[in-house]
């Protein structure tokens, strides 16, 4: 059996496997980016597929995360990203 890699979600603080979660980047224009393979550069960070998108507007939680700004509808992708995969 294969190991799970863990990660931390930045807005509730667990421990989940790196599946459960989906991943953000700083890419070099200090942009906030969706990663969808997982794999671009630069400095990543992770939230839940639950209900951890819905409260990161409010908390600026990859704001913190990562010293960067949102780009324009970047929640609104995470969160059609979450949906496509719960299909």
């Amino acid at each position: 059996m294969k190991k799970q890699p863990l990660r931390m979600c930045v807005v509730c603080r667990e421990m989940k496997p790196k599946t459960e979660l989906v991943r953000v980047v700083l890419n070099d224009n200090n942009e906030i980016i969706l990663d969808e393979t997982g794999k671009t550069a630069g400095r990543g960070a992770y939230v839940c597929k639950g209900e951890c998108v819905n409260n990161l507007e409010k908390r600026k939680s990859f704001e913190r995360a990562l010293s960067g700004t949102l780009a324009d509808g970047l929640v609104d992708k995470i969160k059609e990203k979450i949906n496509s995969c719960n299909e």
